[in-house]
């Protein structure tokens, strides 16, 4: 079979399995957005905008070449030592996107010698690093403690290195790990303790003392920006320095991103980052109470009905994007609400009644 063919085949199986999906280009006057993940309104927040302008000016568009070959800009190494703070730990670093973070953090940390211990509903990005690590991966039930434990118990009788990696907002549910849990799981058997925050703009802040632990995170959500890093020990921050793949052969960010992420750390810290925040739990309690997160699901099933329920909702002009398998599992299909401190209480107030009628 020719690779023509190959590549026919394959999007035909796509295509008859309803899941073809195409890229738009979205300009002018858009539908009202409750499908970015721009969680505070950051992206055009006039202080990061500003921030990125300079950086164009005083550095040029692009970085040039990877850190460990021409250097890093200033604004690099500020920006690790402001997330270093953000996050309480030692140091971070910087990589081109959260995506290349959670696979530079397991590529480095697996080998043959270490059981990775993985929630099943993991981003794809954790996955990816899983298969790359040469570990054994075990995969543990959505949130289940229990069989978490059961699992390091079992794992913990051979001489192995132990690692558990878990989102702490996942992204299809926006629901919350067990994350004190897991760090005690972990310090009870010397495991490290991986956390993807890259969600989680409304908390939960970790207690993580006496557990070796790794924060990762993106500047692309909450920031507004683009980029991911991690944040922990020097040491551990270090060794990626020197053998994780995504940040060795990778040019490094855009000044331009870095100075734009560096300003909306500041943002966040700040007495107006805590009002933002604040209005982004409004938002929230308005459309789901209770719920711990931005990310809003509404699970209709069929892939049928949730598309018909996106459509409809963009011909009111709320842009709700349709989620389906093999993105979440068939019969969960799903509108993914995603809110932002940008909204306004009258878009808020239009998508509740939206959704009323699309589900009803």
């Amino acid at each position: 079979m020719s690779w023509a063919d190959w590549v026919s085949r394959q999007s035909q199986a796509v295509r008859a399995a309803g899941q073809w999906r195409e890229v738009r280009d979205v300009d002018g006057p858009p539908p009202v957005s409750f499908a970015s993940n721009d969680y505070l309104g950051l992206t055009r927040h006039p202080a990061v905008v500003a921030a990125a302008a300079a950086a164009l000016e005083r550095w040029g568009t692009g970085a040039g070449s990877a850190r460990l070959v021409a250097g890093s800009r200033p604004v690099h190494s500020e920006l690790e030592a402001e997330l270093a703070s953000w996050k309480t730990t030692e140091a971070a670093l910087l990589f081109p996107t959260g995506y290349a973070a959670n696979l530079g953090v397991l590529d480095t940390l697996g080998g043959p010698d270490v059981t990775v211990f993985s929630d099943e509903r993991n981003h794809a990005s954790i996955i990816d690093g899983c298969r790359l690590s040469r570990a054994q991966v075990e995969v543990y039930r959505h949130r289940d403690v229990d069989h978490l434990r059961a699992m390091v118990e079992r794992a913990g009788e051979k001489d192995r290195r132990l690692l558990v990696v878990s989102d702490t907002i996942f992204s299809m549910d926006g629901d919350v790990a067990p994350v004190a849990e897991l760090a005690g799981i972990c310090a009870g058997r010397g495991a490290l303790l991986v956390l993807d925050e890259a969600h989680a703009v409304l908390g939960p802040e970790p207690e993580l003392a006496g557990v070796d632990h790794l924060r990762v995170g993106t500047l692309s959500k909450t920031l507004g920006a683009l980029g991911g890093f991690v944040a922990g020990t020097r040491a551990f921050v270090d060794l990626l320095v020197n053998r994780a793949r995504p940040f060795i052969f990778t040019t490094a960010s855009p000044p331009a991103d870095a100075a734009a992420a560096l300003a909306a750390v500041r943002v966040l810290r700040s007495a107006e980052g805590e009002a933002l925040v604040a209005r982004l739990r409004g938002h929230v309690e308005r459309v789901a109470p209770g719920h711990p997160s931005p990310v809003v699901p509404v699970v209709l099933g069929s892939e049928e009905r949730v598309l018909a329920a996106a459509a409809a909702l963009l011909e009111r002009g709320l842009l709700v994007p349709a989620i389906r398998p093999p993105t979440v599992a068939p019969g969960t299909s799903r509108l993914r609400v995603s809110l932002s401190a940008a909204h306004t209480d009258e878009q808020v107030a239009d998508l509740v009644e939206a959704l009323g009628a699309v589900t009803a």
